[in-house]
């Protein structure tokens, strides 16, 4: 805690000698996440912006952790098929490095069997998350597919982080993409 001090005259002239100012009071939790929890169970998907020193949507995820959401994270970027990547077993090709194929595959490279982003999540019980990063590149219709996730399968909820801004915002996603 601060003690409480007096600005000098040339730091705020209208004050008076008189006026103390106080710099003890103590911070306010800026935070509860109640708000945004219950906008994001009304509308299943949320799109935020989030400022960009960082700290905000950190705690957003911790509160919702600790209301009994099973969380996960990942970025939107290289998301392809968001239906097949996340709820389907899928295929996918590793990079090309230059050598040389001896005819063991495809021409453009074996396919290896990767499982689903959110198979495990939805194995126990209680409401699930997923937090996309970097949701600015996605298109409309990735993001009117998200959108149509949550109302297929109402224990899914998905916040899209859709880039900076000044102040900690959101709105739904539907609203965004006008769906």
């Amino acid at each position: 805690m601060y003690p409480m001090t007096l600005l000098p005259p040339f730091l705020a002239p209208e004050l008076s000698d008189s006026c103390p100012v106080t710099i003890d009071a103590p911070m306010p939790l800026l935070l509860t996440g109640r708000g945004f929890r219950q906008d994001l169970e009304r509308s299943g998907a949320l799109a935020l912006y989030v400022p960009l020193e960082g700290g905000a949507e950190t705690r957003l995820l911790r509160r919702l952790r600790a209301a009994g959401y099973r969380a996960q994270m990942t970025s939107a970027r290289g998301l392809g098929d968001p239906e097949a990547f996340l709820f389907q077993l899928h295929g996918v090709r590793p990079p090309h490095l230059g050598h040389q194929s001896v005819g063991r595959g495809a021409a453009v490279g074996e396919v290896q069997r990767v499982m689903p982003l959110l198979g495990s999540q939805f194995e126990a019980t209680g409401p699930v998350l997923l937090w996309l990063l970097e949701g600015q590149v996605l298109s409309a219709a990735e993001l009117a597919a998200l959108c149509g996730f949550c109302r297929r399968e109402p224990r899914l909820k998905i916040v899209v982080e859709m880039g900076g801004s000044r102040a900690l915002r959101w709105q739904p996603l539907e609203q965004l993409v006008g769906t």
